[in-house]
């Protein structure tokens, strides 16, 4: 494939980031009142982005690339000024070290209108979305990506999720568009994927995102997709941090043991309410003393008993790996 050698900057800078750490998707942070907390978000996106004592290397958990205002960060709840906010701030904090990649989402014209923003703001790269409420045939998500390269210089990942899911024949169509670069997937049929993957030009872009993916990833990697998403980052980034170390190993033993005894039981928790893929990311960030507010609605929070349970499951996590409960801001 060939790019501009802007594009190309980016896609490599992609490419490394996903070799070397998880995806990291933070939490968007709101106040008392329901509005955004700028400061909250900076000192908590700072805390997960922490690097080594000499402000290089990474320290361990230190994610590949950060993707701000997207699913885990509520970009449905946010109005185009908060959404300008988070961004900017995002790519002040990150300060050239890592990409930034921003959501954006809901039909062509409004994508748009969060693209431009997020371009103004200096984001590296933006991650469209599933578009809003209704289904449609490969023309129009094809269509969709078409008008959204149109009006914006960044390169474009593409997430297949709900009511997205790209053919082969799409996929081949949507990679000659000069700025889509890649894919997200959140379907986890690894049937599909292979599919796609196969019918994808080299060096195209493939990443796991689905929710917890790191219950999938020793499966995704098998059909060629090792680079993941992980929610858990935006909490705990020791573990997030020592699942993909392992893994990265072939430790199976330690891969095990953090599956069965922290992730497995995580995902059977965030299965039982429909939001809790968020909803539980927030409150296990809250349990670890981390100032990012209540969700927004439609979202709801964990009842009492769901979080004394998401608290245990937090602390077996943490013992694991050898981490605090506290999780400093500063």
């Amino acid at each position: 494939m060939r790019y501009s050698a802007e594009i190309e900057a980016v896609v490599q800078r992609l490419r490394d980031g996903m070799a070397g750490g998880v995806l990291a998707f933070p939490l968007t942070s709101f106040g008392d009142d329901g509005g955004l907390d700028l400061e909250s978000y900076r000192a908590c996106l700072t805390a997960q982005l922490a690097t080594g004592g000499d402000g290089a290397a990474p320290a361990a958990g230190a994610p590949g690339a950060v993707f701000p205002a997207c699913g885990t960060g509520e970009f449905f709840s946010l109005d185009e000024d908060e959404y300008r906010a988070v961004v900017r701030a995002t790519v002040e904090i990150a300060d050239g070290r890592l990409p930034v990649v921003a959501g954006i989402g809901y039909g062509w014209a409004q994508a748009l209108r969060f693209a431009r923003i997020a371009e103004e703001a200096g984001a590296d790269a933006l991650l469209v979305l599933p578009h809003y409420l209704v289904d449609a045939p490969q023309d129009g998500l094809v269509e969709q990506l078409r008008r959204i390269a149109a009006g914006t210089r960044l390169p474009l990942i593409a997430y297949q999720r709900g009511q997205v899911a790209f053919t082969a024949g799409s996929l081949r169509r949507i990679a000659e568009i000069p700025t889509v670069v890649g894919l997200k997937d959140g379907h986890s049929d690894l049937d599909r994927l292979q599919r796609l993957t196969l019918a994808a030009p080299d060096g195209f872009l493939f990443f796991n995102g689905a929710s917890t993916a790191e219950i999938q990833a020793r499966a995704y990697a098998t059909v060629g997709v090792p680079a993941y998403s992980s929610a858990v980052h935006a909490f705990a980034p020791e573990i997030a941090g020592a699942f993909f170390t392992a893994l990265r190993a072939g430790d199976e033993a330690t891969l095990t043991e953090l599956l069965r005894d922290f992730y497995v039981p995580l995902v059977e928790l965030r299965d039982r309410v429909p939001g809790y893929a968020v909803s539980l990311v927030k409150a296990a960030a809250r349990l670890r003393g981390l100032p990012v507010g209540l969700v927004r609605a439609p979202l709801t929070e964990p009842g009492d008993a769901d979080l004394a349970e998401l608290e245990a499951i937090l602390d077996v996590g943490l013992a694991l790996v050898g981490a605090p409960r506290r999780r400093p801001t500063g």
